[in-house]
């Protein structure tokens, strides 16, 4: 079993910043993709970014690419998400997820999901 808790969501306006983090526990957190989705009100979750735990390679939704960057610190067991110039249409909740692109479990209800956080861009 892996446990992991988001942090660092919150309110900012349209072109700040936020990173969030993605603390995990439990079972090896190097040996695990980890990545994030979120979810607008009303709409299904959708992919934002994803990172390998062999290579460290990064992949990202077209909507948050050259804005947002993903980050593992595998000793410190945490995946991070540097969120630039934001604008009011990534207000979400953000939910960290891991588990083995390969094996198709990254993602999915056979991964790992944590609780979200929420973040809010006004105008």
């Amino acid at each position: 079993q892996v446990q992991l808790v988001e942090s660092g969501g919150g309110l900012v306006q349209a072109g700040g910043s936020l990173r969030l983090s993605c603390a995990a526990s439990g079972r090896t957190f190097r040996r695990y993709d980890m990545g994030w989705f979120r979810q607008a009100p009303g709409k299904e979750r959708e992919f934002v970014a994803t990172i390998t735990w062999s290579s460290g390679n990064s992949r990202y939704a077209d909507s948050v690419k050259g804005r947002f960057t993903i980050s593992r610190d595998d000793a410190k067991n945490t995946v991070y998400l540097q969120m630039n110039s934001l604008k009011p249409e990534d207000t979400a909740v953000y939910y960290c997820a891991a588990g083995d692109l390969r094996a198709g479990t990254w993602g999915t209800d056979r991964g790992y999901w944590g609780q979200g956080t929420q973040v809010t861009v006004s105008s």
